[in-house]
């Protein structure tokens, strides 16, 4: 920002000096501000039209030049100034941290243990190859892809399914890179060597996709490149026509104003005046916005993918069912399952100690990882686990029931009995089925990407009011689903895990849910919330469709001043002045309907702007509306 400030404050003395009539001093200070700026930008365009690029900064560029030969310097800094600090602003707003991907590798420890004919042994996890056997402990990380060879555990695996529930392992079930093992030693036999697994594929998914967005031009570089060469081949017909009726000085002048009268001030700020304004306006509730890109794709996005672990549900396990048989009741099966799982690093122990009233005193508590928990209730044996190991007899049904509703099912069994079934699950948060409405109500997509499995998805989606499902997605499948919706029309992720990175990055707009959400989420989008209240979407969404439409007006007054102004300076209706003037009194409008991009949304009047957009956005009406 140095450079430009400079240029401003040169601009603002050379003016002061010309008004009381110093004009040496105030040339040299006119020229000193018009180099201050130009330093920004003109070498950048060079680079440009020498690589065949042609941008915004040309013209700016061929606008000063033709000034200073006019014998105008302090037009030519003035132009150098605005273009410069315009500039300046935007490349602000897009600068984005990419140190996210660090946070994927750090899921792979640095070490392994192996098993060798000689015994145990510790090596790099670099350095594991197929075939080898690894030795997991409980509560270490897996140090790449595989499939257990002995030994019966729960596994986390949310750090790249997304899914909080812990999946039960047994022999001949693969295990991916990074997750977490539970209660269980197991020996898992490594499917991938240690530098090319799930994890680091995930990591080329990323990078791939972030240096696919950096090919795309700005909005007003896009505009911007039909003008450059129409003006130049103008401006050289205007010369040449002068030659031809022998007045070349005339014509060349007129020439020479017609390139002032092409030089895209407003346009060069048209794009970033308002998006500085939108994206300061949104953090204020919540949203950050990381590039000018992002912001101008987000106000154009008619599908919203959305994942469910984290960001449509809470993302830790509830009890949120209990069904008792004949001769028991609620409190009595909680407490007995709370007893048995008071010492259990099981996650869903957690939730069992949270819904319990009270604890059951029990003896002889014994874990079978993998299977569930047995102890003493007096004389009587009690267990807790799966259908599959504790048999739910007459409460089958209900377990059916609660299955098909998306919950982990524990039986709980006091004396042979099945006494009763507790189910639980990751529950949507409690705002989820309102920012969904709102969402449909103005008009997009939504669809929700997972990788859970398909009946849990099912109901946690009847629930939301999204009818698009896609479960049990890898983090590779769901970049590919983004990437095909991507192709239908343009397309949001929200996530907030590592699992999510992918997607986020392969998506058009990438949301990241909550400051909580892992680094490589955060880092891999485009957009992030500081909370984790999903009513911030739809705000966030309109207040981008309304930036993108103030955005479109000023580019449209932008265009219609160069459409008018050149016609008027080759017929020589206006003189350099004329041009100036008119080009700064639309810098001026254009900066102030900028501004109204700094209004602060409400729910209502983010509604009343997105249901505006979407009815005018199809034919991208050019006015910026009220």
């Amino acid at each position: 920002m140095l450079l430009p400030l400079g240029s401003g404050v040169l601009l603002l003395v050379g003016y002061i000096l010309e008004w009381i009539g110093v004009t040496p001093a105030a040339a040299v200070v006119l020229a000193l501000s018009l180099a201050a700026g130009a330093w920004t930008f003109v070498p950048g365009a060079i680079r440009r039209l020498m690589r065949g690029r042609l941008g915004v900064g040309l013209l700016m560029t061929i606008a000063a030049v033709g000034a200073v030969l006019l014998g105008h310097v302090g037009e030519a800094a003035a132009l150098a100034f605005l273009f410069s600090i315009a500039e300046a602003l935007e490349d602000r707003a897009m600068d984005r941290a990419r140190n996210g991907l660090r946070a994927l590798l750090s899921l792979i420890p640095e070490t392994a243990t192996i098993s060798k004919l000689s015994g145990n042994i510790e090596i790099p996890a670099a350095q594991i190859q197929e075939l080898d056997i690894l030795i997991v402990r409980p509560g270490e990380r897996v140090a790449t892809d595989g499939i257990v060879v002995t030994g019966a555990s729960s596994i986390d695996t949310s750090a790249i399914t997304g899914e909080s529930i812990p999946v039960e392992v047994r022999p001949g079930d693969t295990v991916p890179a990074g997750s977490i093992n539970g209660t269980g030693p197991l020996e898992i036999e490594a499917t991938s060597n240690g530098s090319d697994n799930s994890l680091t594929t995930i990591v080329k998914l990323v990078e791939q996709a972030n240096a696919r967005k950096g090919e795309r031009a700005r909005l007003a570089d896009r505009i911007a490149r039909p003008v450059v060469p129409g003006v130049l081949i103008l401006a050289a017909l205007v010369v040449v026509f002068g030659f031809v009726t022998g007045d070349p000085a005339l014509w060349t002048e007129r020439a020479l104003v017609v390139l002032v009268a092409a030089s895209p001030c407003a346009l060069a700020i048209a794009v970033p005046v308002t998006v500085i304004s939108a994206i300061g306006a949104a953090s204020k509730f919540g949203v950050v916005i990381k590039s000018g890109e992002a912001f101008e794709q987000l106000g154009a996005v008619r599908t919203v993918a959305l994942d469910k672990t984290g960001t449509l549900t809470r993302g830790r396990p509830e009890v949120v069912a209990v069904e008792t048989s004949a001769g028991h009741d609620r409190d009595q099966v909680l407490a007995v399952a709370a007893g048995l799982e008071q010492h259990s690093t099981h996650p869903l122990a957690a939730a069992i100690l949270a819904a319990a009233p009270e604890t059951a005193q029990l003896t002889e508590v014994t874990e079978r990882p993998g299977h569930g928990i047995t102890g003493l209730l007096g004389d009587d044996r009690v267990r807790v686990g799966s259908p599959r190991w504790v048999d739910p007899s007459t409460l089958s049904e209900a377990a059916d029931t609660l299955e098909s509703q998306g919950m982990t099912v524990a039986v709980v069994e006091i004396g042979g009995t099945a006494a009763g079934l507790i189910g639980i699950r990751d529950e949507l948060k409690p705002e989820a089925g309102e920012a969904i409405r709102d969402l449909t109500a103005m008009g997009y997509r939504t669809v929700m990407l997972t990788g859970d499995n398909q009946r849990t998805a099912d109901a946690l989606a009847t629930q939301a009011g999204i009818r698009d499902v896609r479960a049990e997605l890898l983090p590779a499948d769901k970049a590919a689903a983004i990437g095909s919706f991507s192709t239908q029309a343009t397309t949001a992720m929200i996530g907030d895990g590592v699992n999510d990175a992918p997607a986020l990055a392969a998506a058009d707009v990438g949301i990241a849910m909550g400051v909580a959400g892992s680094d490589a989420a955060i880092e891999s989008a485009s957009v992030a919330f500081t909370g984790t209240d999903l009513r911030l979407l739809p705000q966030a969404m309109g207040h981008a469709r309304r930036g993108r439409r103030i955005m479109t007006g000023n580019i449209a007054l932008s265009l219609a001043i160069i459409i008018v102004l050149l016609p008027l300076a080759l017929l020589g209706v206006l003189g350099l002045a004329g041009v100036v003037l008119v080009h700064e009194i639309a810098e001026v409008v254009v900066i102030l309907n900028g501004i109204r991009a700094a209004h602060r949304p409400t729910k209502q009047t983010s509604r009343i702007a997105t249901a505006q957009a979407a009815a005018d956005d199809d034919s991208d009406v050019m006015a910026a509306g009220p």
